[in-house]
């Protein structure tokens, strides 16, 4: 009994230790609404906001399932995966011996466990995430995601694009992360991530290609009149800044997905092509493995449907045990069919000689119905198709 209680006590010292620990000045963006309640409300409704595991079910479910197909114990993950997603978790890896706690069911008052149930976390990725990171070590290790990647700055510090911001309730400074490097920013957790194999799926911080388009044109919005605080500062009135919408529109927003990648449509003799050109800088799909691009063909004789060809660009991944399994346990993968960044992929239909006419749908899916049903995602909108674009021509 004496030795259990020397491990417990090595656990809650190891990973008692404080990365940044929060006050509660500091702990939610209900802080923040006084001075900055306009991005708050459009933060609100982000993905952001939902990054915490109480909030997404595909991440929670993606964890418990790990959880239940490795040697680690499911707070273990989730404290791997709060690197990016809870990046203010008082602590940052855990070892054997907390595992050794698991089992032998003695983890309960552990640090690491305390960390997970911190109020910090609730809000996913807040205001104190981005604004209070000092430096982006871009020459770390690839391996190295989110928190292993930054420095934060003191806590009562906050960070952002303007050199002459003022606060009296808290420090202010600039950081070219938020100017001329912000791409940096984003790739700190959109990036890379591979298994424990060392099986990379998904690179986005690779395969983007540079152009005078950065991430936050498209995933915020470009700058427009508005203000960062409506502190009464200039003249009495709120200081009129170029400011960025804080919606964080990504792969969730269907309206992101309207006309996100050209359509063109070619007759042959025997054969409909079909090409999909992507204008922007990343590849189609990319981010989180097992996202899917789906185009719908619909043959048609005089307005009525005769026959349907479908096809799903996506990629699948296969256990050791060579079986379907989620991209986090993979040891090999299918072929990349995503549409490469500024790049364009034609596909081709057996042309239907009793046809008159075609539809030609192109839609998005997040996840795929492999993964889907391995992991029994229950919300509407794992299994939605948001149309990007469609086509119709006479045959």
């Amino acid at each position: 009994m004496r030795v259990l209680s020397i491990l417990l006590f090595i656990s809650i010292f190891l990973y008692a230790d404080e990365v940044v620990r929060l006050t509660d000045k500091y702990l939610n963006s209900q802080k923040c609404k006084a001075c900055h309640y306009q991005i708050i409300d459009q933060w609100k409704s982000s993905w952001h906001a939902k990054s915490h595991y109480n909030n997404d079910e595909y991440f929670r479910k993606t964890i418990d399932y790990l959880g239940r197909k490795s040697r680690k114990s499911k707070n273990a993950i989730r404290v791997s995966c709060a690197s990016c997603h809870n990046p203010r978790i008082t602590v940052t890896q855990t070892d054997e011996n907390y595992e050794i706690l698991v089992a032998m069911k003695l983890d309960k008052n552990s640090g690491i466990n305390e960390a997970l149930a911190s109020k910090n976390l609730a809000e996913g990725i807040n205001c104190v995430v981005c604004h209070n990171i000092d430096k982006i070590h871009t020459k770390f290790n690839s391996s190295k995601h989110g928190v292993h990647r930054i420095s934060w700055m003191p806590q009562g510090t906050m960070v952002g694009p303007f050199k002459d911001a003022f606060s009296p309730y808290h420090k202010t400074e600039q950081r070219k992360h938020f100017t001329s490097e912000v791409d940096t920013l984003c790739f700190t957790c959109h990036a890379n991530d591979h298994t424990e194999s060392g099986l990379v799926f998904t690179n986005m911080e690779k395969e983007y290609q540079k152009n005078a388009k950065k991430c936050v044109d498209c995933h915020m919005s470009p700058k427009i009149d508005g203000v960062a605080s409506t502190l009464p500062l200039a003249n009495a009135k709120p200081k009129k800044r170029k400011v960025r919408k804080h919606g964080f529109r990504g792969a969730h927003t269907e309206s992101m997905w309207q006309g996100a990648l050209g359509l063109s449509v070619k007759k042959t003799n025997k054969a409909l092509i079909v090409t999909l050109k992507n204008s922007i800088p990343h590849n189609i799909p990319s981010g989180f493995g097992s996202r899917e691009l789906i185009i719908d063909v619909e043959y048609k004789n005089a307005g009525e449907v005769i026959a349907r060809e479908s096809i799903s660009l996506t990629r699948r991944y296969i256990s050791k045990r060579k079986k379907p399994t989620i991209a986090h346990l993979a040891v090999s993968q299918s072929k990349d069919m995503s549409i490469a960044a500024l790049g364009e992929k034609s596909l081709k239909f057996k042309l239907n000689k009793k046809a008159d006419s075609v539809n030609v749908t192109v839609s998005y899916r997040l996840v795929n119905d492999e993964i889907r049903t391995l992991l029994d995602l229950k919300e509407a909108i794992w299994s939605k198709k948001m149309l990007i674009n469609t086509h119709r021509m006479k045959l």
